[in-house]
């Protein structure tokens, strides 16, 4: 039995957006329905290459163009208000990360969707790289015993002009700093690997960047389990992007993730042999930037999900988890003090 194609417009045709819409072209059984604007260049350039219908007013895609999901690559701050109007239409909302900049707009986004029954993927593709999956199922299959540190560095670049590109970037209102955004992805990890967090401390600092937000921060963690965790950030390495990185190390288990996307295993060792031993050549990728390969993969659980009633690799409450964790960051570093999760009751 032949299955229609599923249809997915998007909202925002920025930096992001090419990722989702090379993920929908190359994957059979999905296929671009609209592209979304308010810049009108940006969505005719990609809706002309795609040969699908542009719009410059979202209000306009969503009454004109016949989909089954919306994909929402806009700024941070404008996620929950275009997802929540994608859900009210009767579409599946496909939410670029972070799902929202506060708990109060994320929990409105779920709200409306379940109101809507309809789904919620929040997109977290370094999830998907081959290596961290590797890390995952070492820490399932207990291989790393007791877990005692992690570590999760990134350092990258981004320059003045790239704040000035866009006036949105470096906005509390609309986009949050270094961790909120370009380290969100990360964040998510240490998180989805080591358990919910406890307590944390935190600083943050705006160094170089005319910006709101930082630039630079470091997080000190207490997970639930008694391991302890770091986070470090900035968006200040010269001159270039230098690493994403993740490291986990346990009593009978030590693993490092390395390159400039958590793309590339750098340290393998545990006390005891698995299988999985032989796969870690074959996990390292060469990712042409550092959003890696993971959309594909992303996708190819959009269709799942949505075609066979498979279950969702992030929903909006999974999502939820990391987006609390960066705003208690927020919270230590503007008091001073330790701060305990949660911030408030989940949804």
């Amino acid at each position: 039995m032949t299955h229609p194609p599923i249809r997915i417009a998007i909202v925002g045709c920025g930096r992001i957006s090419r990722n989702h819409v090379d993920a929908i072209t190359a994957i059979d059984g999905l296929a671009l329905a609209g592209v979304c604007d308010i810049v009108e260049e940006r969505s005719r350039t990609v809706g002309e290459t795609h040969g699908v219908p542009w719009f410059a007013s979202y209000e306009d895609m969503l009454a004109s163009v016949d989909c089954d999901a919306v994909a929402i690559c806009t700024p941070s701050g404008l996620h929950p208000d275009h997802g929540i109007a994608a859900a009210r239409k009767g579409r599946h909302v496909i939410c670029e990360k972070p799902m929202a900049i506060t708990l109060e707009s994320a929990d409105a986004l779920v709200r409306a969707c379940d109101e809507a029954a309809v789904q919620l993927f929040v997109v977290k593709q370094n999830r998907l790289n081959p290596a961290i999956q590797l890390v995952k199922r070492a820490i399932d299959k207990g291989r790393f015993g007791r877990l005692y540190l992690a570590n999760t560095t990134v350092r990258w670049t981004r320059p003045q002009e790239y704040y000035d590109q866009a006036p949105w970037r470096g906005t509390w209102a609309f986009d949050g700093g270094a961790i909120m955004n370009q380290a969100s992805h990360y964040v998510d990890l240490i998180q989805w690997l080591m358990g919910p967090v406890e307590s944390l401390m935190a600083k943050t600092a705006t160094l170089a960047r005319q910006i709101e937000t930082e630039d630079t921060g470091l997080a000190l963690l207490k997970f639930r389990s008694g391991a302890l965790g770091v986070i470090e950030v900035t968006m200040l390495t010269y001159p270039r992007n230098l690493e994403g990185s993740l490291t986990v190390l346990g009593e009978t288990g030590t693993v490092k993730i390395g390159g400039t996307a958590v793309n590339r295993v750098d340290h393998w060792a545990f006390a005891e042999y698995d299988d999985d031993d032989k796969r870690i050549e074959a996990a390292t990728t060469n990712p042409p930037n550092v959003y890696g390969f993971g959309h594909e993969g992303y996708y190819r659980n959009v269709l799942a999900v949505l075609r066979s009633g498979a279950a969702p690799d992030t929903d909006g409450r999974e999502g939820r988890k990391s987006l609390e964790l960066i705003l208690g960051i927020y919270e230590s570093a503007r008091l001073g003090r330790d701060v305990t999760l949660p911030l408030s009751p989940r949804v």
